[in-house]
């Protein structure tokens, strides 16, 4: 993953997790998620036939999609707040 440098996940866990360190932090793992989603829905405009990065596009939304639950469930205003922040769910 090119696109993502150690700088640009450090700056995504920095602004979402609180600081860079703290990799394991829901926030920083669903921003981590919509930025590779984002690079990936960007990739497949271009390349439509490309049916296995689709699949993995699923799974990673998939996987964004369980974590955004589990947030709604234990933190009601972080998780209004974060999809706010990131713009999903419009």
């Amino acid at each position: 993953m090119s696109y993502l440098t150690k700088e640009k996940v450090s700056e995504l866990f920095t602004q979402f997790g609180g600081k860079a360190t703290n990799t394991g932090s829901i926030e920083g793992q669903i921003a981590l998620l919509t930025e590779r989603i984002n690079h990936i829905s960007k990739h497949l405009q271009a390349n439509k036939k490309d049916f296995s990065t689709h699949r993995g596009l699923m799974k990673l939304v998939g996987q964004r999609k369980r974590l955004l639950n589990y947030m709604s469930k234990h933190n009601l205003q972080g998780y209004r707040a974060l999809i706010e922040k990131l713009g999903i769910r419009k």
